[in-house]
Order: structure tokens, then sequence, then C-alpha cells
């Protein structure tokens, strides 16, 4: 479990906390302005996505705090391992292997190699559903983007309000009224709230959701890489080495630790 995103936000709110002071802590509680920010911007939420996509908000938060499901190292393994074996044995002893494999998408790669499609057409199939995938997920991040933006939006709303009661409160001759603090600190508070719910809330869960889906992608570029190479034959040194390009030097180094002293000898999951 990725449990940055949590760490971040109590780290957050506990800093901030620590920053105004528990004894002043009661002057940054303000209802209205609770109201004013939070009820807008879902109310904006709410207007600008169809309640199926704000329905998959949960989901989210699961792919948001889980580690990475997506283990790249453990897929070049797989796919050096089926690299040996079409090379003895050829491509349609893949079809077997294929039917242990649960990743739907390695299964699919796998498959059509194994059905012997045209090597243009496989990548073009392949990129297309990647390229599909990456849509919908910009479609799921849109909505923070969107809350990162409606947020401050109407903490300046807030405080368009708190300023207009504070001037229709005033008499003529300039003097404030009782409800002159009251009335400012609406104004001033809303975009307080607002800041921390666009910055601290909506931005780092988009942003999480993007790391989210850099993975995954890189995962299934792997996945197009290999398969595309062991249709065309190519020798599993090479494979691997291809494959691991795709990776930081740092994952690199940690393959190399965990190989065992034969050349290339690696395990399929």
């Amino acid at each position: 479990m990725d449990v940055s995103l949590i760490i971040g936000w109590v780290l957050g709110f506990a800093l901030i906390i620590y920053g105004i002071g528990m004894e002043k802590l009661v002057n940054f509680l303000d209802m209205p302005s609770v109201i004013i920010v939070v009820g807008g911007t879902m109310a904006a939420l709410i207007a600008s996505f169809p309640f199926k996509t704000l329905a998959q908000i949960p989901k989210h938060i699961g792919i948001m705090i889980s580690s990475n499901r997506y283990n790249s190292e453990d897929v070049i393994h797989t796919l050096v391992d089926m690299a040996k074996t079409a090379r003895k044995k050829g491509l349609l002893v893949l079809e077997e292997q294929a039917s242990t494999i649960k990743d739907p998408f390695l299964k699919q790669s796998v498959m059509l190699i194994v059905d012997a499609m045209d090597a243009e057409k496989i990548r073009e199939m392949l990129e297309s559903e990647v390229a599909a995938m990456i849509d919908r997920h910009e479609q799921d991040v849109s909505i923070y983007d969107r809350g990162s933006g409606v947020a401050p939006a109407f903490g300046m709303i807030g405080t368009l309000v708190g300023l207009v009661n504070m001037l229709k409160s005033m008499d003529m001759s300039g003097n404030g009224s009782n409800s002159l603090g009251a009335d400012m600190s609406v104004a001033l508070i809303t975009t307080f709230y607002g800041c921390i719910l666009a910055h601290l809330m909506f931005n780092p869960m988009g942003k999480k959701l993007r790391i989210r889906n850099e993975e995954e992608v890189l995962y299934k570029q792997i996945i197009i890489e290999g398969v595309l190479s062991i249709q065309a034959g190519d020798n599993p040194k090479y494979l691997e080495e291809k494959l691991l390009s795709y990776l930081s030097q740092k994952q690199q180094g940690k393959i190399t630790k965990k190989k065992p002293g034969n050349e290339g000898s690696v395990n399929a999951d």
C-alpha cells in the first residue's frame, strides 16, 4: 500500500494547524465559508460530470493509495522466459502458457502472436487499446483538475460575499457595524479554504492518478515490444536488454542482482 497521499494530507493539515495555533484554531472554523467553498465546489463538479463518472471517485482513491499493480520487472522476466520457450518449441506452445496468465492485456498480446497476425496489425491494435486507456484515465483525472480550478474560484466568491455584506452593513458615516468582523472573516476564510481544497486535496489526487497512469502505460509498452520481439524471433538476451532499457538504472540494477549466475536465467510468473 502506498500511503504517501494520506501522509501528505495528515502532515499538511498538521502543519497548517500548528502554524495557526490550537488556541486560535476556532477563528478559522466558519460554517458559511465551508458551505460556500466545499458546497460550491461539489455542485460545480456535479454540474460538470455525469454521475457514473463521479461514482468512480472511491475507486480512484483506492488506486491512489494502492501500491504499483503493474510490476514491469516481473513482466520482463515472463517475456524473456517466453522468448526462450518460443525459440525452442515454436510460438504455438505459448498458447498453453497464455491460458495461465491472469493479466488480460498480456494474455491478449500473447494470443495475437500465437494466431500469427501481422506484426504491424498487432502493434496498431495494442497501441490503440493503450491510447483509449489513456483517454479514459484523462477523463478521470479531469475531475480533480476541475476541482482544483473551481475551489479557489468559490473562495473568491466567498470573499466577494463577505465584502458585499460588510459594505452593506456600514452606515453612511463609515463606521463599522457589529457584523463587520464576521463579514470580514467570511471574506478571508473562504479564500483560505479554497486554497487548501485545491492545493492540498485535489492537485495531489490528480497527480497521483497521473503517476498510476504512467506506470500502467510503461507496463503495457513493455508488453507490446516484448511480444513483437518474440514473434520476430529475437534472441532472449537481446530482448531482455531491450526491455530493461525502459526501466531506470536503479531498477535495472535490482534485476541484475536478482539474476543467478547463469546468463539470462529468469522465471515466469
